[in-house]
């Protein structure tokens, strides 16, 4: 782990060296911004530190409710429920799906892009649910599985995606995954970890980028991202809210989340519908970092949000590349398997909307001459497309699987 000295920016001081930050979820800055920072100081002093214990015992308090009116406000939905992490939301809201749609005597089937986020890779495994992997982003795989299943006897089920997929950042084909789900009465859960705040009118996601608002079951959110705090929330129906809060076991068995982590993130949400345009200052921002990046000779296709990763392919090689980087003053760091799959080791390069235009014509500069002096050429990894492919290796059997495939990676 590298010591950063100071608050979280687009600057900060690393293990000593001041560098420019290129590998932090901060998307919009707002976990430095004075009025967040301000409504946690103040949160602290009105209700204490902590919670005092699982919502359902003692823990829910006036700033936890203050905060899922305005999440369900922002993602216009009925209602929301916190959880104490964006891992949490994911292994309570699968958990509690697959054990609403399973029939007696049989687990339900929960359908999962391979390359979705390990926390919902866990949900599913955690669930004891048959789990079907469908090829990244295919949805005719994920029409196969779904005929699959049903030919079998099943007749229930949820499709679980990444909204923004985290080591890529390509975005899920949902369209088609709800229009799949509508078609066979199955249950969508999709998370917008890296949507929310990021994408989509006045930030509200992927799935509002989309026009899809309305059409999902449960959208999971973090406030640990671009919203500049801790914790998470589930966006629903006002039912679907009730059945969580009494059946999902990561929310009834968990502390509540901090007053002053709740407060932060209802003052980060009031700062971004003030300044609507934040989410399109980050976009811009990504844009210019792969006009840049593929003027030093990048291969930069396959992404299309503020995550932009540089694939090098070998691991030391990656890890070579990031420490050259940090040398000439640019953090971006080294991501390897388990987390991504062989072969595809890499640099994620993450942009906040507080990046200037020079910070990163200058960082794209240095990035493209630390991987010569780390002795890869830029452009010689593997296709960006052929990198998000799964692997074998990170991967359990999966009982509903077809020839060859099985269950998600550990992303």
């Amino acid at each position: 782990m590298r010591h950063v000295s100071g608050p979280q920016g687009s600057r900060v001081v690393l293990d000593g060296r001041p560098v420019l930050l290129l590998c932090s979820n901060n998307y919009l800055g707002l976990a430095d911004h004075p009025r967040v920072r301000e409504a946690a100081a103040d949160a602290a002093m009105r209700w204490g530190a902590g919670a005092g214990a699982s919502r359902l015992v003692s823990g829910t308090m006036t700033v936890h409710r203050r905060l899922e009116e305005a999440l369900a406000a922002f993602k216009q939905t009925e209602a929301a429920v916190l959880f104490g992490s964006g891992y949490l939301a994911n292994l309570g809201v699968i958990g509690a799906l697959a054990r609403l749609e399973s029939d007696p005597g049989r687990p339900a089937v929960v359908f999962s892009d391979e390359l979705n986020h390990a926390s919902l890779i866990d949900g599913c495994r955690l669930a004891r649910a048959e789990t079907f992997v469908y090829d990244h982003g295919d949805v005719e795989h994920l029409a196969w599985g779904i005929g699959r299943s049903r030919a079998a006897g099943a007749t229930g089920g949820v499709i679980v995606t990444d909204s923004v997929f985290s080591m890529d950042g390509d975005v899920a084909p949902l369209h088609d995954i709800v229009e799949l789900a509508r078609r066979h009465g199955l249950r969508t859960v999709v998370d917008e970890a890296h949507g929310t705040g990021c994408l989509g009118p006045g930030g509200r996601g992927a799935v509002a980028e989309a026009g899809l608002e309305g059409q999902i079951d449960v959208l999971v959110g973090t406030l640990g991202k671009a919203l500049g705090a801790y914790g998470a929330f589930a966006a629903c129906s006002a039912s679907m809210r009730d059945y969580l809060t009494n059946t999902a076991r990561s929310l009834i068995f968990s502390t509540a989340l901090p007053p002053p982590a709740v407060a932060a993130a209802l003052a980060a949400l009031e700062v971004l519908g003030e300044q609507p345009d934040l989410p399109t200052r980050l976009q811009a921002n990504a844009g210019i970092m792969r006009d840049e990046l593929a003027r030093e000779g990048f291969d930069v296709a396959g992404s299309a949000t503020q995550i932009v990763p540089l694939v090098v392919g070998d691991p030391e090689l990656a890890m070579a590349l990031c420490e050259t980087a940090i040398e000439q003053g640019v953090f971006a760091q080294a991501i390897r398997p388990p987390t991504v799959p062989t072969g595809t080791s890499r640099l994620r390069l993450a942009l906040m909307a507080t990046h200037t235009r020079d910070e990163l014509r200058a960082a794209a500069h240095t990035l493209g001459r630390a991987a010569l002096k780390a002795g890869f050429r830029p452009g010689a990894g593997p296709p960006v497309a052929a990198a998000s492919a799964g692997h074998p290796e990170q991967r359990l059997p999966s009982a509903g699987s077809a020839p060859g495939q099985a269950a998600p990676t550990a992303a």
